[in-house]
């Protein structure tokens, strides 16, 4: 189970983090770190069943919640500046309904 744990984070990260190569080694690095670091659990044991469930967590986090984006425009300012974004066919997308509906009855900008 940790294998598959393990593999499917590695798949994640490459993901999310395809064309970035620095961030992708950091990011494969810290999941061997973590890994190696829990190597010694016992396989029965509910501290090595939680680090594998975390990690599965974190892969899930990594492929549908992470998006890239790269400036379009580097001599430009921070408030007009302009990102191009890698949105990927596993980025969870969702409709603006709820916040719509957790905005009624939300005085934010009286009038």
């Amino acid at each position: 189970m940790a294998l598959a744990a393990y593999r499917h984070l590695l798949r994640s990260t490459r993901i999310a983090f395809q064309g970035d190569t620095p961030v992708l080694l950091a990011s494969r690095h810290q999941a061997r770190t973590a890994f190696e670091k829990n190597s010694s659990l016992s396989s029965s044991s509910t501290e090595c069943k939680e680090a594998i469930k975390h990690a599965f967590e974190v892969s899930q986090i990594l492929r549908q919640n992470v998006v890239q984006g790269r400036k379009l425009d580097e001599d430009t300012d921070k408030e007009s500046a302009r990102y191009k974004l890698r949105i990927h066919e596993h980025i969870e997308r969702g409709d603006n309904d709820t916040i719509k509906l957790s905005c009624k009855g939300n005085k934010l900008n009286p009038k």
